[in-house]
């Protein structure tokens, strides 16, 4: 534990505080002129942490086929919905959207992608987390308004993890090449996607040096760190701890957005909200397994494990 749990914590805490810098990004900027700051930061960390470890892009036209669909998807459109989200929710509470990923995956990995088969477990898993989603929601008190919106948005960004999760797992992840250089290209393509869309959306973009100091060092924090730097420690927890270990890290990130939002920015919930919250991620461990588990019947030395797929780096 000693090897990996820094590591995982640090990991939390670098997922859980992006919602924070988004939070103070936005004040100044366009959401989307915000993602394309923040994935151009990312993609120049991860190409130059791949030309330290002489790692290379891949050269397949079909990959890079599939990559443009997975940055659609689970970059470009994601994070700039979360930005919106963002103008009209305090960011504890998209934090804790982004815990309802896994819920989504599941049903479109089962019923579009068929990458994983639906059992009686992973339905409960699902209904309680569909509860949890309507408690958060707090549908009692009625429906519409910009916080109802910004609501949805979120969940519209966590949506369209759950189709870039599957979708990659399906085309890309059998592949020959890293999950580093996959990444890189990821966040490459994600860059030029929004470089032509932002400007016709929201105009040009400002210029870095115009901005406040708080601003630029948001934009550094979510593209350095929780888009460059965050991969490489969660392929490094991947690797000592196992991809099923590593994956727990999404209970923690709600736990950091909260705490975070609450000490810097006074955020304050209603009391629905993380009951449901935690609803969601009592959904999502019963889905995974992780509660009410059976104890593994044993299988041969010869027989190998199948690892657990391996959480997005996309907070």
């Amino acid at each position: 534990m000693r090897s990996w749990l820094p590591g995982f914590l640090a990991l939390a805490a670098i997922w859980g505080s992006s919602f924070l810098f988004i939070k103070v990004g936005i004040e100044e900027l366009h959401p989307l002129h915000l993602t394309l700051y923040r994935v151009a930061t990312g993609a120049v960390t991860l190409l130059v942490v791949l030309a330290l470890l002489r790692d290379r892009l891949p050269r397949e036209p079909r990959v890079w086929a599939h990559l443009f669909v997975v940055a659609a998807f689970g970059v470009a459109v994601p994070f700039t919905l979360f930005g919106f989200g963002e103008q009209r929710v305090e960011s504890m509470l998209a934090g804790i959207w982004n815990a309802t990923t896994p819920l989504i995956v599941l049903p479109l990995a089962v019923l579009v992608f068929r990458t994983e088969r639906l059992t009686a477990r992973r339905a409960v898993g699902l209904g309680l987390g569909f509860l949890g989603v309507l408690v958060v929601l707090g549908v009692w008190e009625g429906v519409g308004g910009a916080h109802f919106t910004g609501q949805l948005m979120c969940l519209g960004a966590a949506a369209c993890y759950g189709v870039a999760i599957p979708y990659q797992k399906k085309f890309i992840a059998g592949s020959s090449y890293s999950g580093l250089s996959l990444s890189a290209a990821q966040l490459l393509v994600a860059a030029l996607q929004l470089a032509v869309v932002a400007p016709l959306v929201a105009g040009a973009p400002p210029v870095p040096t115009g901005l406040p100091v708080e601003v630029v060092a948001s934009v550094l924090a979510l593209g350095a760190l929780g888009t460059g730097l965050a991969f490489v420690i969660n392929l490094r927890n991947i690797r000592a701890a196992g991809a099923s270990t590593a994956s727990t890290v999404t209970y923690l990130i709600p736990v950091f957005a909260v705490l975070v939002g609450a000490v810097v920015l006074d955020e304050r919930l209603n009391w629905h909200q993380p009951v449901g919250a935690l609803i969601v991620l009592v959904g999502v461990a019963v889905a995974q397994g992780l509660l009410g588990r059976r104890k593994p019947t044993p299988v041969s030395a010869g027989t190998p494990a199948v690892p657990a797929a391996e959480p997005a780096a996309r907070r």
